[in-house]
Parts: C-alpha cells; structure tokens; sequence
C-alpha cells in the first residue's frame, strides 16, 4: 500500500469543525428557543449568555439576529400545558384604567396634604375648618399615618401594571421608602438636630409641595417609560447588529430622561405654586430625587433591578450621614464631625444634602442605562409589560 502523494494530500479537503456548527448551540439553549415567541426573545437570551456579533461569525452567521432566527426556524415550538393560564401579555387591559392608576398616588397625595391642612391648629377664638371629634394632639399624626398609608397604596396600584411594572424584581422597598421620606421631612430633621433636638413629641413639618409634586409625576414617569420601550422594542426589530441598535437606543434613552425631567420639573414648579412655592434648591432636590426614581424604574422594569436597588442604596447612605454626621459632632472632641453638613446648611440650605446626595447616584444609573439598555436583552419580549399594539 503507497504513501498518498503530495498532489492527492492538498487535493484532500480540510475538515474544519463539524458540518452543522449551530446544532451544539440549539442543544445549548433547547429551552430558551423552545419557549421563545419571536427571533428576537433568542437575540437577547444569546446576548445575555455572552453571545456577540463575532461569536455568531464563529458559527457562520454576520450577527446574533441572524443566528436567532435560525435557531428560531430550526427549533420546535415547546406547547403549552393543557389548561395553562394565558400570558400576561395576552391579558386585555384597559388604558382608561391604567391612567386612572397612574394619577392616583397624585390626587391620593394632594388629598393627604388639603386634610392636613384642615387640621392645623387654630388660633383661640377661631371656628376649625373640620369639626374634630378626636383629641387635638392625636389628630395631626392620625391624619398624616392615614395619608401615607394611603399614598403608598396609591403607589404600589400604580407600579404593579403597565410601563412600570417590574417582572424581574421591583425596587427595595426601604431604600425607596427612606429617600422619599427624607425629601419630604428631611429639611425638618436636620434643622432639628443642628438645633440641638429634636423635641420629644416630635412634630415634623413635611415639604408638602415636595410630596404632591413627587407623587404627581407617576403619570409622566409612566408615559416616558411607555415611550422608551416601544420604540426601544421597534429599534430592536429594525436594528441588523448589536452596534446598530446600541446607536438607535442611546437617544432614546437620553431623551426619554429629558423629557421625564421637563415633566417633572413644571409638576414641581405647579405644586410649588399652589403649597406656598419652592425654592431654588428644593426644586432641584426633588427633581434630582425624580430622575434617580425614574431610572431605576426603568432599569428594574428592563431586568436589572440590581443596579437599581445599588443606586437607590447609595443615595440612602449619603443621606443617611448627614444626619449621622451631626450626632456624632456632640460627642466629646468630635465637634468638627458635623462642620461640613453644617457649613452645606448654611450657605445652600438643608435641601442641598438630598441634591447631592442623589446627583451622584442618578448620574451613575444613567450611564450604566446607557450601556445595559441598548443591548437585546434590555428590550426581550419576556420583558414587556403590555403589547406593543396597546401602545400609543
């Protein structure tokens, strides 16, 4: 038996792999093609398991959309379990409902304000607005716990449908909870400590214009995020390559923040109009504190709440030493502990600290939007909180 020559070596072809290279990645990810409704559900699953542009050249494809609707093509449908509830999606949802859920925390908000207003105290001789059959001490608190209460369940209706609606967690509920509460009473508790109290009962005066404007702006917030996902879903489609649709999201997220802010700042500008006006850095406070809320919204609605919850927890932490800072000035040879809030106090006003506070943290999550939201995953279908159809 001879040798092969040299002439029948080169003329022999080069095997190079296997002949189907994508059949290895379909059993990879059988579950996620199975269940997938469109090619673009497997774009974002391939993206978030790694999968780039130049990963699907190692499978003969130009980019991950191409190899999505391969795998799409090749892979059956998984069926669904006989008696299986619809999908969300498929649920029919009336928008009529849904922007009455999202103006609620605003008028449940201003009524809070309007009944405690109607409860000061009222000089000697003077008739009360509210015939109170309750003891005067207890009425204010009974009041404003009733009114918070109400709020945050005006609150929580709103979130848990349409554009804000987080599936893959919502945001930690004491990070929320501790920075809107010092928005609102955070001025009166750090004029209370540089005072050398607070007094016992303690009586907190609350930035109401703050609140109302806060709570009002669920609506924009809402409608910004509806904006930002529909054409985010509409660019995913349209977009040949992760590059291209990085470039088409970008701006749209840059301007879904812009407009939320001018929506927000003229919410603010009117409460402050009709509660006794704002100042200059208490309108730039609750705008900050706006932005930083409405980005982590929509970072938790897009799947990553992680980063969400990191920011909110970073601005409780700033806001939170503050305070901290002027308690530990009172201890014995820890006096100069407290100068930098004080001096801070002095020249801008207690408002500056939840400004700055929450300046750094919202810049933070919007340049981490800028990258985790221009990917597929970001604009999954899985993801979507109400069809695009819906959409205005």
């Amino acid at each position: 038996m001879t040798a092969p020559t040299r002439k029948e070596t080169a003329a022999r072809p080069v095997r190079r792999g296997p002949a189907d290279p994508v059949r290895a990645l379909m059993h990879r990810h059988q579950e996620l093609c199975a269940h997938a409704v469109d090619p673009l559900e497997i774009a974002a699953g391939l993206e978030a398991h790694g999968v780039t542009d130049r990963t699907a050249a190692r499978f003969r494809h130009r980019d991950v959309f191409s190899l999505a609707e391969e795998l799409y093509a090749r892979v059956p449908r998984a069926e669904p379990e006989p008696g299986a509830a619809p999908a969300p999606e498929s649920v029919p949802r009336s928008r009529g409902v849904r922007a009455a859920l999202q103006l609620l925390p605003g008028a449940v908000c201003a009524a809070a304000v309007a009944a405690l207003a109607a409860v000061e105290p009222v000089p000697p001789g003077a008739s009360a607005v509210l015939p109170i059959a309750l003891p005067a001490s207890l009425v204010r608190p009974a009041v404003g716990i009733a009114g918070v209460v109400l709020v945050a369940l005006a609150l929580r209706l709103a979130v848990r449908t349409g554009p804000l609606r987080a599936r893959t967690g919502g945001l930690p509920v004491p990070w929320v909870c501790w920075i809107v509460g010092h928005a609102v009473y955070g001025d009166w508790l750090l004029a209370e400590l540089l005072s050398g109290g607070p007094d016992l009962p303690p009586h907190p005066r609350a930035a109401a214009a703050t609140a109302v404007g806060l709570a009002l702006a669920v609506a924009p917030a809402a409608w910004c995020a509806r904006w930002f996902a529909v054409r985010g879903r509409r660019g995913l489609a349209a977009s040949r390559g992760l590059a291209e649709l990085a470039a088409r999201v970008r701006p749209l997220l840059l301007a879904a923040t812009a407009l939320f802010l001018a929506a927000l700042v003229a919410v603010l500008i009117g409460a402050g109009a009709m509660l006794g006006g704002m100042g200059e850095v208490d309108l730039t406070a609750a705008a900050v504190l706006g932005v930083l809320l409405f980005l982590a919204r929509l970072l938790a609605v897009h799947g990553f709440p992680g980063a969400a919850a990191a920011g909110l927890a970073t601005a409780a932490a700033l806001e939170a030493l503050a305070p901290a800072l002027v308690l530990i000035a009172r201890l014995p040879g820890l006096a100069p502990a407290g100068a930098p809030v004080e001096l801070l106090i002095r020249h801008a006003g207690a408002a500056a600290v939840p400004a700055l506070a929450c300046a750094a943290p919202a810049l933070g999550l919007l340049a981490y939007g800028l990258r985790a939201l221009t990917g597929a995953r970001a604009h999954s279908p899985a993801l979507s909180a109400e069809p695009e159809a819906d959409q205005p």
